[in-house]
């Protein structure tokens, strides 16, 4: 005898939902096949959304009443969806990435998913759609990719999808998807470059942002995506290359009196032939069976001072590797004329020249940037600041707010005199067809450049 499920009201919804979004979609790509005339399309658009207004109308009050609620909260202002620190290394776990609580300060109310044609107008908004080679064609021949990627996103992070926030949509469709596309595109190109049969060495994909600006959290977002679509990916942070707490405390002995080199963070407090050898070892992952361990560092040892993790706990990568994620704030800085730096900072200078040397250590290895470009550096205290409320809500310890604000002083000086080099001429060695600018407001959201 045939077994039959009964389905939970939820489940019911979800069915229903899915069933209609699909049809939805397929009417839309069927409309941009054949009819390239936009008024045409959007002729189409209009009367699908016109037809299942109704459905979705009741469906999405069904959805409300049977499914739990998925929003977070946290006391206090912000203004930023995940606090940046709340995706982080894990130096007690094999993974790459663990995840943490997840808070979300967008505001409460949300705002409906009320097709697939609003959706459709949505990421055609996007202000990254032009900057990563897409059209509304594009996106149409690939809603189902979009729709996709959108659901696992809303997985990941703990969502309910059919019930978005703006801000929540914006970040998804606006912003990670846009920029797993591009390096999409971006590993093809590199592919392509390879005779059959050759072994091709990974895309190391280089994301430059400032301190807190939720780099880490892009980039767990994109690992994930590369891994459901079936590509293998790794991560890497400048801050797995910092020194030993033993390292640090020799540099901060052989410079005495220089706050800039105190604690980790500016040039001179990474070991470099660390970094190159890994990188090194990293573009030979070429074929199964390969094998390399990734280091990692723990931020909250010795007070949140730092140490890099013992290397028995550190993640375990395996080739063939594709794609290689590497994030860190002050990728891509350059140096400059010293009478420029010690014009903002004399401590800056011997700071400028620990910077000769990281070229051959980092940036040769890079063949992709994503630079994430902020419109005013002091944002970052904020940002730090919820990261390390955030550290130690999850109970591991943290900066004070004091010492936030002194950290943070340390990097500040550094962001006034290379990020403007960084954002009018492009990281050092910088391809521009392979170059990807991202201008981000205090909320961490794409905006118009």
């Amino acid at each position: 005898m045939a077994a039959f499920t009964t389905l939970t009201p939820c489940q019911a919804t979800t069915l229903h939902y899915n069933t209609q979004i699909s049809r939805s979609h397929r009417l839309i790509q069927n409309a941009y096949c054949h009819d390239k005339n936009t008024k045409t399309i959007h002729t189409v658009i209009s009367s699908l959304l016109n037809h299942h207004s109704p459905a979705f109308s009741s469906l999405f009050s069904q959805a409300k009443s049977t499914m739990p609620p998925t929003h977070f909260s946290i006391s206090g202002s912000g203004s930023s969806w995940l606090q940046d620190g709340s995706l982080h290394h894990d130096a007690n776990s094999g993974s790459a990435l663990r995840q943490g609580p997840t808070y979300s300060v967008f505001p409460s109310k949300p705002a409906e998913v009320a097709s697939v044609e609003d959706l459709f107008e949505f990421i055609c908004a996007g202000p990254l759609v032009d900057k990563v080679g897409l059209t509304q064609e594009k996106v149409a021949e690939s809603i189902d990719k979009w729709l996709f990627y959108g659901s696992k996103l809303c997985r990941l992070f703990q969502v309910n999808e059919l019930y978005l926030t703006t801000p929540q949509k914006a970040r998804f469709y606006h912003y990670y998807i846009p920029v797993f596309i591009w390096c999409e595109d971006q590993i093809s190109q590199h592919a392509s470059k390879f005779k059959d049969g050759e072994e091709i060495p990974p895309l190391v994909v280089w994301i430059k942002c400032t301190t807190g600006c939720g780099k880490t959290t892009l980039v767990f977002a994109l690992d994930y995506l590369f891994r459901i679509t079936g590509r293998k990916s790794a991560t890497l942070s400048i801050d797995d290359f910092y020194l030993t707490a033993a390292g640090q405390a020799k540099l901060r002995e052989e410079n005495p009196g220089n706050a800039l080199l105190e604690l980790r963070g500016n040039a001179g407090s990474h070991d470099l032939p660390f970094s190159a050898e890994t990188l090194k070892a990293v573009t030979k992952l070429t074929k199964e069976g390969m094998r390399m361990k990734f280091p990692r560092y723990d931020k909250s040892a010795y007070g949140g001072r730092g140490d890099r993790a013992d290397s028995s706990i550190w993640p375990e990568v395996e080739g063939p590797l594709p794609v290689v994620l590497y994030e860190g704030w002050m990728l891509g800085f350059k140096p400059l004329p010293t009478e420029v730096v010690k014009a903002v900072d004399p401590q800056l200078e011997i700071v400028n020249k620990n910077l000769e040397a990281y070229y051959d250590a980092w940036d040769k290895f890079t063949e992709a940037w994503i630079v994430i470009k902020i419109q005013d550096p002091s944002c970052v205290y904020q940002w730090r600041l919820q990261a390390e409320i955030a550290m130690r809500q999850a109970g591991k310890p943290g900066m004070t707010d004091e010492e936030v604000e002194d950290f943070v002083s340390r990097y500040l000086r550094a962001y006034k005199v290379y990020l403007p080099t960084l954002y009018s001429e492009g990281p050092n060695g910088s391809d521009p067809n392979h170059l990807l600018v991202i201008e981000i407001d205090e909320s961490r959201n794409p905006i118009l450049l």
